[in-house]
């Protein structure tokens, strides 16, 4: 078995080393949240909205203590790892308040019979979940599924273990049965087998296309549900009207959110042509002004990659680009030194056949592409085998809202901001970006089993149907 590494992208020096489990340890483990889900479906939402109200709160009292853990194990600079704890608090609170409402009893008139529908656990639902928000991605899976009724196991990222074994610890801290949400400390190869497993009901995955095809492939030959929330490459348009000095800070932040490791990150931007100079300009000046550096200093807002391959991986792509025709504007240049860094960049003049048009660039890379007019624009948004979110930039917000609902094709289209996730929204994508959703009534809905029931009188009339099955 191979040990399991914790590693600082900021150093390279190895933080800890966890043994892998065996096949009969992680069977044994799903066993074990089996048996607890058999009990903890028969709770009400009362009892559950109150361990999960203790989770928000600890989530707040060790926001510090989680931001610190997140900048060592994935590099993310440790104000954003603080924020996302504090998110992680609200995302708890939110369906401590709301699952009761989401999962009522639906009359539906059938008269002289009664029918509802009834929404029910399903069982234990594995996640499988990557490093770039370590603990936000868990908890926007965990949240609606233990307050559904539901157990969870989770498959984490092999580079934040010391992450999922504080999110197994955070879900006993706050009085959920044991053995309810147990971490998996295992290698991806084993995940087939965790899926075949017969007490596994339904999976959840976030990460890249090729990790998605794979889960899918493998839940549905064993035919259970699957949610996926894949890559993306957001495009962001930006009309004739659009604020440049706005705009472009709009963008840059974007980008470089979570040090542009982010699926839903701005990460082409479509700009009409007589636009173009001026934008690049200003965006250039946006991206200088991120600081890059140690994630552990408060002030800095660009930490490392996660890993030195990614940052290889994006280097790459970046030099490609250029060999292809890209003028790069700043930045593209691998600092010397440790760590995992590398440095805000614009490439300009992305043209189909480049990676920076054609791949999703998973780090603090903008590529900026030519339009010659809005439909020229949207035709572009949407040359793309991604489609998770993107955005338009206008003062026409009529203009913007109609491309945001009818004319780009993704998940999720803000008009004049950036993505981002919220509870209260349904979050997800099309074609390559995966399919199904996370978060507000959506997502819980996800892995429940949604069930018919009709009672009729006894010794009334026998039901007829022209159709039945």
């Amino acid at each position: 078995m191979m040990p399991i590494e914790s590693i600082n992208p900021a150093t390279g020096q190895t933080l800890e080393r966890y043994e892998e489990m065996t096949g009969p340890q992680a069977s044994a483990a799903i066993d074990a949240a089996h048996a607890a889900f058999l009990e903890w479906r028969k709770t009400g939402f009362a009892p559950r909205a109150g361990h999960m109200r203790k989770a928000a709160a600890l989530l707040r009292e060790r926001a510090h203590e989680y931001g610190r853990l997140m900048t060592l194990e994935m590099g993310k600079p440790i104000r954003d790892g603080i924020a996302e704890a504090q998110k992680c608090a609200i995302g708890c609170d939110y369906y401590a308040e709301h699952a009761e409402r989401y999962l009522a009893d639906e009359v539906v008139e059938t008269a002289p019979r009664k029918s509802f529908v009834a929404f029910r656990p399903l069982g234990v639902v594995l996640a499988v979940m990557p490093w770039n928000f370590p603990f936000w991605q868990v908890i926007r899976f965990a949240a609606p599924a233990l307050m559904a009724g539901n157990a969870g196991v989770l498959k984490h990222a092999s580079n934040v273990p010391g992450c999922a074994l504080a999110l197994e610890k955070l879900f006993v801290d706050a009085g959920f049965p044991e053995n309810l949400f147990r971490t998996l400390m295992i290698g991806s190869r084993m995940v087939g087998d965790v899926i075949a497993h017969p007490h596994v009901r339904a999976v959840s995955l976030t990460g890249s296309t090729p990790a998605g095809r794979d889960v899918a492939s493998k839940a549905g030959a064993m035919l259970k549900k699957a949610v996926l929330e894949l890559g993306g490459s957001d495009a962001y348009l930006v009309l004739s009207d659009a604020d440049i000095e706005f705009t472009a800070a709009a963008c840059a932040k974007g980008r470089l959110v979570n040090s542009g490791q982010s699926c839903i990150a701005a990460k082409r931007f479509i700009v009409l042509e007589e636009l173009k100079s001026r934008f690049e300009q200003q965006l250039v000046v946006e991206m200088a002004k991120a600081k890059l550096g140690d994630p552990l200093d408060q002030n800095t807002t660009v930490g490392p990659m996660a890993r030195r391959d990614l940052r290889d991986e994006l280097h790459e792509q970046v030099e490609k680009s250029i060999a292809k025709g890209a003028r790069l504007l700043c930045g593209g240049k691998v600092p010397e030194g440790p760590g995992a860094f590398y440095p805000p960049t614009v490439l300009s003049d992305a043209h189909p056949g480049m990676p920076a048009y054609d791949e999703e660039m998973f780090g603090p890379v903008a590529a900026v592409i030519s339009a010659r007019d809005v439909n020229d624009a949207v035709r572009i948004a949407n040359d793309s085998e991604f489609g998770l979110g993107g955005g338009v930039f206008t003062r026409d917000l009529a203009i913007g809202e109609q491309l945001a609902t009818d004319g780009i094709e993704a998940g999720s289209v803000f008009v004049n901001a950036t993505v981002s996730s919220d509870p209260k929204l349904p979050f997800g994508g099309v074609k390559d970006s995966g399919y199904g959703r996370e978060l507000s009534s959506y997502g819980i809905r996800e892995f429940v089993n949604i069930k018919t029931v009709v009672v009729a009188p006894h010794g009334g009339a026998p039901i007829s149907s022209h159709h039945s099955e």
